[in-house]
């Protein structure tokens, strides 16, 4: 009997092992490639260009002043918070009040239109670029950010993953609401909100990322340096013949502290929201 028990230890010691071993592997995997441009950004454009690679920075500081001298860095991440926050409150609500029509209310085709909802996540982005553009010409919204953040208002993914965790609360919730006399829409918003919060949280950050990391649509209907994103301006950097490397990456990396810094706050939140959401299907 103690053979087998020291044997049983043995195994699950060696599966805990090999468990880190992986997970090891792969925080290295993600970790280098932003060591590598933290390391790039501190170098001249001949080292960073050199061939074969060096490591070794030359400490060249000078290229964080430069992205301010070279780009309106300021206004534009005044204007990425700015489409950050609108495109993820508007997804807050919409999907929200979405998902809880799809999860908690009974009425005809419901499944029908989740199904057509759901279509829309197999649909290529880029098809829907022309009538957006055009949508935006004719509403006179060109070089505003009224044009960035309207089109991000509303996801069909949002949807998806908020009516997954609307799915696992328990119906006597709302049977219990109702015996009160509570509408449908006083339900949603003190009942099943509240209970919805890890989902929520989870929709924010991956909203937040998707809004702050958008380059194609920013870069179609904005042209005006002082009212494109952080991920345009960023882009513009990028010469036809040739691109300063080290400045590059230090706007990179300066762009991508914020949204780091959300992820590391919230990622228990994060974790914790994504796997609820997939309690029922």
């Amino acid at each position: 009997m103690a053979r087998t028990t020291t044997r049983a230890g043995s195994t699950a010691r060696r599966g805990h092992l090999g468990t880190h071993a992986v997970l090891a592997v792969g925080t290295t995997l993600m970790v280098v490639p932003f060591a590598w441009q933290f390391l790039t950004s501190l170098k001249t454009l001949s080292s960073a260009t050199r061939v074969p690679p060096t490591i070794e920075p030359d400490w060249h500081w000078s290229n964080y002043r430069r992205v301010f001298e070279l780009l309106p860095f300021g206004d534009q991440f005044l204007n990425t918070v700015l489409v950050a926050v609108g495109r993820t409150a508007g997804q807050l609500l919409f999907c929200s009040m979405a998902a809880y029509a799809f999860a908690r209310l009974r009425f005809p085709g419901r499944n029908l239109l989740f199904g057509i909802f759901l279509s829309v996540l197999m649909v290529p982005p880029p098809l829907f670029v022309i009538p957006q553009y055009e949508i935006m010409a004719k509403l006179g919204w060109l070089n505003s950010l009224q044009a960035l953040i309207v089109p991000g208002l509303f996801s069909a993914f949002g949807v998806f993953l908020l009516r997954q965790f609307f799915l696992g609360l328990p119906r006597e919730l709302d049977e219990a609401a109702r015996l009160d006399g509570a509408s449908p829409l006083r339900i949603y918003w003190s009942v099943m909100l509240p209970l919805a919060r890890p989902g929520l949280l989870a929709l924010t950050i991956l909203a937040l990322l998707w809004s702050w990391n958008d380059l194609f649509w920013p870069l179609v209907v904005n042209t005006d340096p002082d009212k494109m994103t952080l991920s345009a301006g960023l882009a513009a950097l990028q010469g036809q013949f040739q691109t300063d490397y080290p400045v590059l990456m230090a706007g990179s990396l300066l762009a991508s502290l914020p949204v780091i810094a959300v992820f590391f706050v919230m990622q228990r939140h994060f974790i914790e929201g994504i796997a609820l959401s997939g309690n029922k299907g």
